[in-house]
């Protein structure tokens, strides 16, 4: 610690609590729409699809690429920005690495289902076991929302642990 400058910890504190405040703005975000719009388009498969519709419901495809993205670049930039800082560095790599678990079956899953589920709007096909596949996905997702509380509230002991570190706490 006694190598390391103030200006590198400034540095390291702004981009770890970045990262940290974007999480939670993102799970906000989540758990609203967890807790209104899914209930919404869930609800009597497939005329509830309507509210997934870009034209006429509440399409959120683009405010959540755009905000996981900025998201992302953060906490990559809080691991270079705290990488001489061991223990809050292995923390962020733990946490990152189970951020980008959750993100991949985010990925693989979840917005594949959901396209699928926007298609079926505009196509009107029918599908085997709809309310089924629904349900399942509301539930995973209630699953996937908790694994991403749960990481950003992980980040709060590294923040505290930096700030002790900083002479801060």
């Amino acid at each position: 610690m006694e190598n390391l400058n103030a200006n590198y910890i400034v540095r390291a504190e702004i981009w770890l609590f970045a990262t940290t405040l974007l999480y939670f703005l993102m799970n906000g975000a989540q758990i609203f729409e967890t807790a209104v719009i899914v209930p919404k388009w869930t609800a009597a498969p497939p005329e509830s699809f309507k509210w997934l519709a870009d034209k006429n419901g509440a399409s959120l495809k683009i405010f959540w690429i755009v905000l996981h993205s900025i998201h992302e670049i953060t906490f990559i930039l809080a691991i270079v920005f705290c990488w001489r800082l061991d223990p809050i560095r292995n923390g962020l790599l733990i946490l990152f690495a189970l951020h980008f678990a959750v993100r991949v079956w985010t990925i693989l899953y979840f917005a594949p289902h959901i396209m699928n589920f926007e298609k079926i709007t505009e196509t009107q096909n029918t599908v085997e076991n709809l309310v089924d596949k629904t349900l399942l996905w509301k539930n995973l997702n209630y699953l996937r929302v908790t694994f991403f509380l749960l990481l950003s509230f992980a980040l709060i002991p590294l923040c505290v642990k930096l700030l002790k570190l900083a002479g801060k706490a």
